[in-house]
């Protein structure tokens, strides 16, 4: 016998049925009656009210970075809907699953330029896998089993649900799914691809085997690591993936992209055979010359070395770089095909492996850094007193540099970083990692005017109690940017010096725990009086200017100016 149902109802059980357990949203009144059917029916799926919808959209990104399930965020029209593009927009260039519900006006005025209404479809396009509004509430089974197995399918990404209010309030009959939402999976790679990729990698003198994305298992992770340390292999990781392999493996060489270490972008220049998996030939990850130089590390069209691509998405093959094996194969399969082949080690390749990794181990000897708190030291000790899986979240600017070059990572799934360069990203991102794995500890590092871009979600860290640690670098300066003016205007500052508030006084105002420190032997004790508050905490690191990087200083920026002004 069939059940009547609203739209909302049969939205929120479809939700259940697909494994939501934490919903984000800003609250608004296209969707309450969605918000009412979850709480009423389904009172195990937490509904997280945050501050802004660009910071609910960024953790529900990092819920599905993290935890490999899309996350879901319920954001109302516009302009609810445009502050979460950024979200969106950096599920999409970080290839993770998420579903956003855009709550939309009522059919009846759509196409009328009605208050808050647009034409969602259309925006959001460029940047999600697919985008669809439904108008008949029985649809709804039908396209949320779609988002779902679309953001998981072939590279991972975002969907957009744009639901009219009165769909929502409108019943009917539908018979709910009879299952969750299956993706699909691309194949295994065949016998013969894998007897061409061996077949190269016997013929290389300086073979790289460089891993990123989303979706790696611990079995896949566990097979490249097998599959590198067993024929002595040096492994990268690609731009802000560095947890996919473990830092204390001798095949360990690394991190590409922003940041890199010079010194082995420059032996990957030498090398004469690469094998990519599980992330794209993009800007980020071809950066070989200059601060920003995407493109550069290997030739267009035709690379110099021996190139095999292997991704779950044929989209990504071939797009740049015209590569000698292009393969459109699933993760886990091609790992575990790696890993099960019968090989020998090389002499050659274990002699150039640790050349690889010795210029990891001298990049990652501290270097003297200005200013009374030692950054460096810093790192080290942290890494010391953090448990292997605790989590690690940063945004954008120089400032992560720091932990780039010196807090290594053990475990998988203990890294979250946008990709995409949003700034903002790392405190949503906290507090997404600590509501989904609230025993471990979750460190937030981030800069002053990152800080700045979601400062307002501290109050849904105090109220869900989210305990994160916010370590705050206050250097009083936007440092990316006053790097490339540095490097670009001849040193003229153009906005990005900031005034900035008092950070510990408004941590306390959110009924967060704050601290300021000024020196390093000041860092210890307050880390720990934070871990203990038993509330979020707050920690304002004062920074020099000086220390803008970890690689150099604005004087030492200043100087490089003036040489090249000399001739």
């Amino acid at each position: 016998m069939s059940v009547m149902r609203k739209g909302a109802e049969i939205l929120a059980d479809e939700l259940a049925l697909n494994g939501a357990r934490i919903v984000y949203h800003v609250p608004g009144e296209s969707f309450l009656v969605a918000l009412d059917a979850l709480a009423t029916r389904h009172p195990d799926i937490r509904a997280i009210s945050c501050r802004h919808e660009n910071g609910a959209a960024q953790m529900a990104e990092a819920h599905g970075k993290l935890t490999g399930q899309p996350g879901v965020a319920f954001v109302t029209r516009s302009p609810g809907a445009t502050n979460a593009v950024n979200g969106v927009h950096t599920a999409f260039q970080d290839g993770s699953p998420m579903i956003l519900i855009v709550g939309q006006v009522k059919r009846a005025i759509l196409e009328r330029e009605a208050f808050m209404s647009y034409d969602f479809r259309t925006m959001f396009a460029p940047m999600a896998k697919w985008v669809a509004q439904i108008d008949d509430p029985a649809r709804i089974p039908e396209f949320v089993q779609r988002a779902w197995a679309t953001a998981l399918s072939g590279r991972r990404g975002p969907v957009v649900l744009v639901v009219p209010e009165d769909v929502l309030e409108e019943m009917s009959d539908v018979p709910p799914s009879a299952r969750p939402a299956q993706p699909s999976r691309a194949g295994a790679p065949r016998d013969e691809d894998m007897a061409q990729i061996f077949g190269m990698l016997a013929q290389a003198q300086r073979p790289l085997v460089v891993v990123g994305g989303s979706d790696w298992s611990e079995a896949a992770r566990e097979d490249i690591q097998d599959f590198a340390g067993r024929l002595g292999l040096p492994v990268v990781t690609t731009f802000r993936r560095r947890d996919i392999i473990d830092h204390r493996l001798d095949c360990y060489a690394g991190e590409i992209g922003i940041g890199a270490n010079p010194a082995l972008l420059a032996h990957i220049k030498e090398a004469d055979f690469v094998l990519m998996l599980n992330d794209a030939l993009s800007d980020v990850n071809t950066i070989g010359a200059g601060y920003m130089e995407g493109f550069t590390l290997f030739s267009i069209p035709h690379p110099k070395q021996k190139i095999v691509h292997v991704m779950a998405d044929h989209g990504d093959l071939n797009r740049v770089f015209q590569v000698d094996l292009a393969l459109a194969a699933d993760n886990d399969a091609t790992t575990r095909a790696l890993a099960s082949r019968d090989a020998r080690p090389l002499p050659a390749h274990a002699e150039w492996t640790a050349r690889l990794r010795a210029t990891l181990l001298a990049e990652r000897e501290p270097q003297p850094c200005p200013g009374a708190i030692d950054l460096p030291r810093v790192m080290g000790w942290l890494r010391e007193r953090l448990p292997e899986d605790a989590i690690v979240t940063n945004g954008v600017g120089a400032y992560a540099t720091w932990s780039q070059r010196y807090f290594p990572h053990y475990r998988l799934h203990t890294q979250l970083g946008p990709i995409s360069g949003s700034m903002g990203y790392s405190l949503p991102a906290a507090i997404a990692a600590k509501l989904a794995h609230p025993e471990r500890v979750v460190v937030d590092f981030v800069g002053d005017g990152c800080f700045q871009m979601s400062s307002e979600e501290l109050a849904t860290a105090v109220q869900y109690g989210a305990n994160i640690v916010i370590l705050l670098y206050n250097n009083g300066l936007y440092g990316t940017i006053r790097i490339h003016e540095e490097n670009r205007l001849d040193g003229r500052t153009n906005g990005t010096d900031l005034t900035n508030p008092d950070f510990v006084l408004l941590a306390k105002a959110y009924g967060a725990h704050g601290e300021r420190v000024t020196t390093t032997e000041e860092f210890a004790p307050a880390f720990e009086r934070a871990l203990a508050a038993g509330r979020p905490a707050l920690i304002e690191m004062v920074i020099d200017p000086e220390a803008i990087h970890c690689r150099y200083s604005l004087s030492d920026l200043r100087a490089r100016r003036a040489a090249r002004a000399q001739g």
